[in-house]
């Protein structure tokens, strides 16, 4: 009797299988062709899944197919899966908010082993003008813009150099990424490996990340996100804000990097916010057992964030910094600064340094500590000392 239901068991978990494999639609089936462009087979295979009852999706198989703006948009009549197994090439100039964006859907599954190429290369030479002002510029395609996506997993793939950011989260509830590789050149320009901003319950974990900007950046309205086991380098490190740039800006709120390690980053783990600017908030933020190799500036607050002197630096900040705190943070700095807490009066509270260990070999002589209007709370080793 019991082989018998283990039997049934079994035999129903394959026809359910089968279904939702059945319920994929591959792009070739559309008309899609390797090396040719395949942007209305996958917008019409997705359309055609997300409106058939039951689990859907679309397969992208084993080749290299091109592809112009793809928006996928729900709700859909049940989970959906975008099942990436080949490479997925941008052109190499293209002028949108996202390059492949997947909205308004409820259990999302992006999987497959493949490939979304960004070929940004061309878009990156205009970049550091655009920050200048020298030039006006539109938006740079970021490689997968997820947008009100509630429920869902992001595994196994790899964005190859963006035009911008790699992933763009907004607006999302309860997405797990992991074991995604995320590459581009240290000199990429704004290519953050993973953005999440006015989300709740994201986890990234057991990725690689290597970037010209921010492995991981948090925006405002960042809620319960978990940083597992990341792998960063190059780049600028695992970053929150910049804060308090624009009207508005919602809480961030219970943020935990945790097992992380970064190699030869321009930053480590850093807080940034602009001064002169606007409100917001940002608590409960917590940084532990992180290991640097050869990183410029490892643990940094810096409330004076002004790139390309677009503010008013002498002016107050009006974001707030409360609850964080730096634990266990072992390794080598490439500069002698490997703590740097730079608060505005009065805007940091309840910051904790626990268990640091941090060295400097270069020429410059030892490593220190460098805190300005913060006298934060020191638990065991505190290596360099200063603050």
């Amino acid at each position: 009797m019991k082989s018998l239901m283990m039997f049934s068991v079994v035999f129903t978990f394959m026809v359910l299988l089968s279904n939702v494999e059945a319920a994929l639609l591959d792009i070739t089936k559309f008309g899609a062709k390797p090396n040719a462009d395949c942007t209305q087979a996958i917008t019409t295979a997705w359309k055609e899944s997300c409106a058939a009852a039951g689990p859907g999706g679309v397969i992208i198989p084993k080749g290299t197919f091109l592809a112009g703006t793809v928006t996928l948009a729900g709700p859909c009549k049940g989970p959906m899966t975008f099942n990436l197994q080949g490479t997925l090439q941008a052109p190499p100039k293209i002028e949108t908010p996202g390059w492949i964006s997947i909205q308004y859907v409820d259990k999302l599954t992006v999987t497959g082993g493949g490939t979304l190429d960004g070929q940004g290369e061309e878009m990156w030479k205009t970049q550091p003008l655009c920050f200048k002002k020298v030039t006006s510029c539109k938006s740079k395609a970021v490689n997968l813009r997820l947008d009100f996506i509630n429920g869902g997993v992001v595994e196994g793939i790899t964005s190859l150099n963006s035009k911008n950011f790699h992933i763009n989260v907004f607006s999302c509830k309860d997405v797990t990424f992991r074991k995604l590789t995320i590459t581009a050149p240290a000199l990429s320009p704004n290519t953050d490996g993973i953005h999440v901003g006015k989300s709740k319950g994201i986890t990234i974990i057991d990725t690689n990340i290597g970037t010209g900007d921010d492995c991981v950046s948090v925006g405002d309205g960042t809620a319960d996100l978990k940083v597992i086991n990341v792998k960063c380098g190059p780049g600028h490190g695992i970053s929150i804000g910049s804060l308090g740039l624009y009207k508005n800006e919602e809480p961030v709120t219970g943020i935990t990097v945790q097992g992380c390690t970064l190699t030869n980053s321009d930053n480590g783990v850093r807080i940034k916010s602009w001064p002169d600017k606007y409100p917001c908030v940002a608590s409960g933020i917590h940084f532990s057992d992180i290991t640097m190799e050869n990183v410029s500036n490892p643990i940094i607050v810096d409330m004076m964030y002004c790139p390309y002197s677009q503010c008013n630096t002498k002016g107050p900040s009006h974001v707030k910094l409360s609850d964080v705190s730096f634990k266990g943070i072992k390794g080598t700095s490439a500069t002698p600064e490997a703590v740097s807490l730079h608060c505005m009066p009065g805007s940091c509270d309840k910051i904790e340094l626990s268990g640091i260990d941090l060295k400097y070999t270069g020429a410059q002589g030892p490593a220190k500590s460098n805190c300005t209007n913060i006298k934060p709370t020191i638990v065991g080793t505190l290596n360099p000392a200063g603050c």
